[in-house]
Formats: structure tokens, C-alpha cells, sequence
């Protein structure tokens, strides 16, 4: 995915393999202008005792929800930057008697943990770091550090103040903490030349546990849409610092504030009597252990009430200042930062392939098109009644993203995978041609920041890059467009069946853009070396592209190519072609022979006739019946073609997905499959014949239920849906052997499609997160 909103300066720390990790749905967000608010992990783990820290953890990213906006709590875990947590990770923090190694960062520390592999909570100044590297403009959190007292001897400053003026962030908090020198803390931030605004009714700048600290600030809001103003026209001047917004604590705790305050001061003698002033970061963590302990558990339920408040206006400011963007963007067409092409200049595209394993080996190697997609969205079409000629320009919206069916289904298996194990974050290799041009340097560079290997992404300096040029109307329905791919069909076989040699992955992935040359000579040497290959047909145009291959295998006793995910439309057109006088591989005596040991009787057809009557939908009666296997041939033209095909995935829409595939020797003569029978309510039926060792199978997977409110993009479902079957092949090769293994990766292949069909990308991010739940932290 395209990431428009993320600041050029995270794209340089991925490109430099800097150990960040968005979370998905973080991500997703920040791609789509949705409003993210960052939070900080520091006071969940060294402010509050456990496991009130978890609940307030849980809380803070529950309220930020509640106002539209994303939260991403901000740690550092086994030295990698966590920009938005997984539940368990959010718990490991928030443990730290289990957990006693995480540490406190700031600036001066983050380097020093991530080299060493530490696990760490992000102070103010940390979280204010990664969240401007993000692009998230606003971050909620307690109590901002400050100017320690006795300061102007000490020189005892936190970090958390220079920061302010090195990230262009919303700071909402409840002033400083209340155990700081507040005057000099405020004078010091207006040398800095950091905006210091109540949050309030009232310019009274709040004490922390007390609405008033007994000091003024210059300016103040009272909404958040005000807030968002001030923030977005710093950014419009092009100005790098931060705003702190302070809000008062919220008023029924304010009675409570005064002998809260005057615990703050009983501690802060104590510490000075003690030594324990003098020990630096320990400070804080100390003195509100103790505030907590000589108010009797009171300040801590102050301290939960002054951070839910600031979480809340913090996801209200973020929303605003979402509405903001969107709005200047629509003043004008919105060129994403592709049109910064001048900042890639200095990358390089592999000039030559490379046989060398300078990666572990890919256990998969997707082999097909990698594209650009540029899409022009004029805000009134020049055909409608707008006094705009059909010949003069439009103001409108371009947005450029990466596309191309190859390249799809490499990210979406890639993010699966990825999310099972990061062992397997280099299981996937995309293998597609390039142009030495700017696209070209785009397509590597997002490929890398994705976190995908480029290393079969090969340079063609004869031919430009593969870009779709797209132009919609005001619904995004698709008017015209040129498409411009030839540069796939350039890449050589040979080449392919070399790093093949090489890298020996366990399948092999290809789509309909490979030329009839290149198709014949993979799927010949994946006949030979015994490698299932998987054949994506892209279009009903290139769907046949496979027949050349198909039609120089003589004996079909193992069909030619092992998987194939074609839709409807695309089956129609593969099996007409073969029946056709030009093709005519169905008249073969070798198709023949496959076809009558398939043992298809009068009661498979019977069963088939049964199963026709089922509905679509076990929810939907509206939807109609599976009469459709009948009466337009889908049932005949797929188990016609199994002598080609081995396994079909028929991607059938609103309808499902069809699966109808032959198994052979072994795998019928053992379990589960020998057991196996006609199921209906399964939507199974079945074909066996013990003489030939053939059985036949064709089932039904009803569409999984989408609110159609919920569909934002199209294009790219039917992708995810292969990449997620890749995935699964990869982890269990033998998913096809087995009724439930079948069922787990097709329901596991929809769930992926759903996720792209609400995403404006190609590619949810969100496929990220797919395993999530089924993970366990490794720590």
C-alpha cells in the first residue's frame, strides 16, 4: 500500500531497515486520513500499579475509539518500535512485576535499547519522537514533564520540553506534573517558542491534580475544532514544533485536588531528605508511588480520571483535524508524495538478476505483474452540465498506489505470513520486471517499505514500468483508461526456472500477464521437478494465456498445473477455448482417460442436482439457489477441465467460492478423504472410483456477509483471496487433503477478501493482523 500520509522521513527509516513496526489497523488508518492519536506507554507501566495499569491501558484506546479515531499506544519491544500494540503486547507493558527489565525511554535511550534488544516504555519525549516519524498529529497523556524544582541549580530539565519543539504534534495533557517547578517549566517553554493553550473556559493553566496551578497562559480554547485549526496552521507555515494543549482535570475531582497537592509536597520533602531526588529518571516513579500511598490509593484514581479526560479531547482534536485535511485536499488536485520522485533518485533498481542467495530461501515465488496505478478523479465530469469542455482539464483528484496481480497477491500473502511468524516475513518473493524509470524506483521503494524482499524485482531498461491509468467518475465507477503492461510479458522463462535453481521455494505463483512463452516453459519445469504451481488467470482476455503450456503436456495422469483461481466469466472462457477447433484438448485420448476414471455416475449427478437446490446464502434466501452449477455449466465446465486443473478455486462473488478438484493414488486411499462423503450440509458431493485410485470433489463455501455500506474498494478482493490460499499452502502444503483443512483456508481466503473490499487499498493492511489472535508473545 501506497502510505500517503506517512511523512517522508519514516519512509527513509524503513528504507534503511530501521526496526518499526506499524500496527495494522494504525497503519490502515494513517494510509485512509482517519484520525490516530498517540499514546504513551510509560505511564501505564512506571505510573500506575498493575493491573489497574492494564485496565487504564485498555481504556484510553477504548475512549479514543469511542470519538472515530485510531489509538497507537507507542513501546519498544525486543528492540523493535511498536507503533500501535497487539493486546498481549499492551498487557507485557503494562506488567512490569512480571515483567521488571522494561525501562524508561527518552531520547538519549532509544538507540541504546533497540540495539541491544531491550523492551522499553516511551516517555513524553520518546512518544512524541515516533509519533511525529508517523505522521500522527495528536498525542494524549497525563502529565508533560517540566523544569524540576530547584531546576535553575540543578539544570535538571526534562527532555519532554525540547522535544515540543522538534515534532509537530498536539501535546493534550493536564499540564505538568504536579511534583514540578510549573512558573519556570511555562517560562521555559515560551523560550523554546512552544504554544501553551488551556483547554478550558478560563486561561488558568491547571495544576494536574487541580483545575488551577495558580499560573496564566496567553492563549485558550474551549473546542475542538479550534485546536485542530491551531495545529493545522502551523502546518500550512510549514512550522516543526508542537502545541500544548492543558486540560483542567475534570471538576468532581477537584475537591480532592488540594489534598492531593499538599501529599506532592510532603513527598517531595521526603525525597529531598531521603537522596532519592538525586537519582534522575527514578524520580517521577517514586515520588507518585508515594503520593499514592500517603492519600491512600486517592491520587491514583485522579491520576485514571485526568488521563481518560485528555484521551477524549485528544481523539476529538484528531478528528478535526482529519476533517481539516480532507478539506484542503479537496481545494485542489492532491498529487501524493509519488510526485516527490526527486527523493528516490539516489536508489537503485537490480541491474541484472542475481542467483546468489543473499536472502533465506522463499518458500513461495509469485511471478506476474507489478504495477502502478494512477487514478484521476475530476470533481465534476466534463461530460455533465459544468460549462467544462470535453478537451480542457478538470480540477479534480489524482492518487497513485501499487497494483499489478502479482505484486497483490505477494503483499497480501506476505502480510499473512508475516503475521504468523516473523521467520517467515522473507517466505515470499514477488519476481516481476521493471523499468530503470521513476515508477520503477517507486515500485522498489514501497516494496521495501513494506517490508518485502526486492531481490527478484529485475530491471528492464528497454521497457518502461507497468502502469494503469485510470479515470472515474464522482463514484468511483471506472470511465476510461490505458493500460500499459507490456513490460511483463518481457521477462524470460529461462530466467524464472534459474532462480527457481536457485531458491527451490515449496510453490510457485503465476499470473495471466506472462507471455504464452514464458507460461509453457514454468509450467514444464514445475511438470518435471514435480512443484505445484499455481495459475491466477488476471482477466478473461489472458485466462487462456495458459493453454500453450496445458497444451504440450501429452499425459494428463498428473495435470499440468496444480492450482488455478479463476472467476466465473474466466472459467467460461478457458473451458470454451480447449472445447474450441483451434484448441480441441478435450477430443484427446489422454483427457479421456482421466474423465471416464472419475467414475462420474447417475448418482453424482443426482447429488449435484440436490445441491443445485440449496440457497446461496444459509442467511440470505434472497440470494437464490446454487442452481446456476446447472444452468449456466459451472459444475460440467469445472470437472471438465480437472484434467488440467487439478484444484479449482472458482471465486464466484456475492455466490462464494467453489472448489472442485480431483484427487488421486494416496490421497484418496487414506484418511480423512477415504472417509469422507456426500455432505449437504457441507455443500459437498463427491465422485470415487476405487479402480482408477480418482475422486472428484465439488463444494460449495457460501460468501461471508458484508454490509455493502462497508465496500470501498473492488479491485483488489479476488487477490487477496489467492494470497491468503498461498499462505495457507506455504504453512500446510496438504490443506486440499482434508474436509476441515479445505474449509479453514477457504473461510480463511474470504475473510482476507472482506478485509480488501473495506480498505482503499489493493491489500488491506489489516491482513496483518489475520493471525493475530491465534499468536502468542514471544518475548
Amino acid at each position: 500500500m501506497f502510505q500517503n500520509n506517512l511523512k517522508m522521513n519514516l519512509a527513509q527509516a524503513l528504507r534503511k531497515q530501521a526496526p518499526i513496526d506499524i500496527h495494522p489497523e494504525v497503519e490502515d488508518a494513517l494510509g485512509r486520513n482517519i484520525p490516530v492519536v498517540a499514546l504513551e506507554s510509560t505511564i501505564i507501566s512506571h505510573g500506575m500499579p498493575y493491573p489497574t495499569s492494564l485496565e487504564t491501558a485498555q481504556s484510553l484506546e477504548s475512549i479514543v475509539r469511542s470519538t472515530g479515531s485510531v489509538p497507537a499506544t507507542i513501546a519498544l519491544i525486543g528492540g523493535r518500535i511498536k507503533i500501535g500494540l497487539q493486546p498481549l503486547e499492551l498487557e507485557y507493558i503494562a506488567d512490569t512485576t512480571a515483567n521488571p527489565n522494561i525501562t524508561k525511554l527518552s531520547r538519549r535511550d532509544i538507540a541504546p535499547a533497540i540495539s541491544m534488544k531491550r523492551d522499553g516504555a516511551t516517555t513524553c519525549s520518546a512518544t512524541l519522537i515516533f509519533a511525529a516519524l508517523a505522521g500522527i498529529k495528536v498525542f494524549a497523556t497525563g502529565g508533560l514533564g517540566g523544569v524540576h524544582r530547584g531546576g535553575e541549580r540543578t539544570m535538571d530539565v526534562s527532555a519532554d520540553l525540547q522535544e515540543l519543539t522538534r515534532c509537530p504534534v498536539g501535546l493534550v495533557s493536564a499540564g505538568v506534573k504536579s511534583i514540578l517547578d510549573i512558573g519556570r517549566t511555562l517560562e521555559y517553554l515560551e523560550t523554546l517558542g512552544v504554544p501553551v493553550l488551556t483547554y478550558g473556559q478560563t486561561n488558568d493553566f491547571p495544576g494536574f491534580y487541580t483545575a488551577r496551578s495558580g499560573f496564566k497562559t496567553p492563549w485558550r480554547v474551549n473546542d475542538a475544532g479550534t485546536a485542530a485549526t491551531v495545529l493545522h496552521t502551523q502546518w500550512k507555515l510549514g512550522m516543526t514544533n508542537g502545541v500544548l494543549f492543558a486540560a483542567p482535570i475534570p471538576e468532581e475531582y477537584e475537591a480532592a485536588g488540594l489534598a492531593i497537592q499538599q501529599a506532592v509536597e510532603r513527598a517531595i520533602s521526603e525525597a529531598e531528605d531521603n537522596g532519592i531526588h538525586k537519582s534522575g529518571k527514578e524520580v517521577t516513579p517514586w515520588l507518585l508511588k508515594r503520593v499514592g500511598e500517603i492519600t491512600g490509593g486517592k491520587s491514583l484514581a485522579s491520576n485514571v480520571a485526568l488521563v481518560r479526560n485528555t484521551a477524549l479531547i485528544g481523539g476529538q482534536i484528531a478528528v478535526e483535524y482529519a476533517k481539516l485535511e480532507r478539506y484542503t485536499t479537496a481545494q485542489d488536485v492532491q498529487l501524493h508524495p509519488v510526485a516527490k520522485l526527486s527523493t528516490l533518485t539516489n536508489l537503485t533498481i537490480q541491474e541484472k538478476p542475481v542467483y546468489s542467495k543473499t536472502e533465506p530461501s522463499p518458500s513461495l515465488i509469485v511471478v506476474g505483474c507489478a504495477a502502478v496505478d494512477i487514478t484521476s478523479q475530476p470533481y465534476v465530469h466534463p461530460d455533465s452540465n459544468s460549462n467544462l469542455g470535453l478537451h480542457s482539464t478538470s480540477p479534480g483528484k489524482v492518487s497513485i498506489s501499487l497494483g499489478g496481480v502479482g505484486r497483490n497477491i505477494s503483499e497480501a500473502a506476505h502480510r499473512i505470513m508475516s503475521s504468523q511468524s516473523p521467520d517467515l516475513s522473507s517466505a515470499t518473493m514477488l519476481m516481476s520486471p521493471v523499468g530503470s524509470d521513476p515508477f520503477g524506483r517507486l515500485l522498489m521503494d514501497e516494496t521495501r517499505m513494506l517490508g518485502m524482499r526486492t531481490d527478484g524485482l529485475i530491471a528492464n531498461d528497454e521497457e518502461s514500468s507497468a502502469v494503469c491509468n485510470m479515470l472515474v467518475d464522482a463514484s468511483g465507477n471506472l470511465k476510461e483508461g490505458v493500460a500499459d503492461m507490456d513490460i511483463t510479458c518481457s521477462l524470460d522463462g529461462d530466467m524464472v526456472v534459474r532462480y527457481l535453481e536457485t531458491y527451490t521455494p515449496k510453490v510457485l505463483a503465476v499470473d495471466g500477464n506472462l507471455s504464452e512463452t514464458t507460461l509453457t516453459t514454468l509450467v514444464d519445469y514445475c511438470s518435471q521437478k514435480k512443484l505445484d504451481i499455481f495459475f491466477e488467470p488476471t482477466s478473461v482476455m489472458k485466462s487462456t494465456n495458459i493453454l500453450s503450456a496445458i497444451a504440450e503436456v501429452k499425459d494428463l495422469t498428473r495435470s499440468p498445473v496444480t492450482f488455478a483461481s479463476p472467476n466465473i466469466l474466466e472459467l467460461c472462457r478457458i473451458y470454451h477455448e480447449v472445447r474450441s477447433p483451434s484448441w480441441d484438448l478435450m477430443s484427446s485420448e489422454a483427457w479421456w482417460r482421466v474423465i471416464d476414471g472419475f467414475g462420474l455416475g447417475s448418482a453424482f449427478r443426482m447429488d449435484l442436482e440436490k445441491l443445485a437446490r440449496m440457497d446461496v446464502s444459509k442467511d440470505d434466501p434472497r440470494q437464490g439457489t446454487l442452481s446456476f452449477l446447472i444452468s449456466e455449466g459451472i459444475a460440467q465446465m469445472a470437472i471438465n477441465l480437472l484434467p488440467f486443473f487439478e484444484k479449482l478455486v472458482i471465486k464466484c462473488g456475492e455466490r462464494g467460492v467453489i472448489v472442485a478438484m480431483r484427487l488421486s493414488g494416496h490421497v484418496v486411499e487414506t484418511l480423512p478423504w477415504i472417509s469422507a462423503t456426500n455432505s449437504f450440509d457441507a455443500r459437498r458431493v463427491i465422485a470415487r472410483s476405487m479402480s482408477s485410485r480418482e475422486m472428484v470433489v465439488l463444494q460449495h463455501f457460501p460468501a461471508l456477509h458484508i454490509d455493502k455500506s462497508s465496500i470501498i474498494n473492488v479491485t483488489g478482493a479476488g487477490d487477496s483471496l489467492v494470497g491468503s490460499l498461498l499462505a495457507t499452502l506455504v504453512s500446510n502444503p496438504k490443506a486440499f487433503e482434508s474436509p476441515k483443512s479445505l474449509k479453514d483456508m477457504v473461510d480463511k481466503a474470504q475473510q482476507a477478501a472482506v478485509l480488501t473490499l473495506q480498505s482503499s487499498a489493493s491489500v488491506s493492511p489489516l491482513l496483518s493482523a489475520m493471525s493475530a489472535s491465534k499468536k502468542t508473545l514471544e518475548l
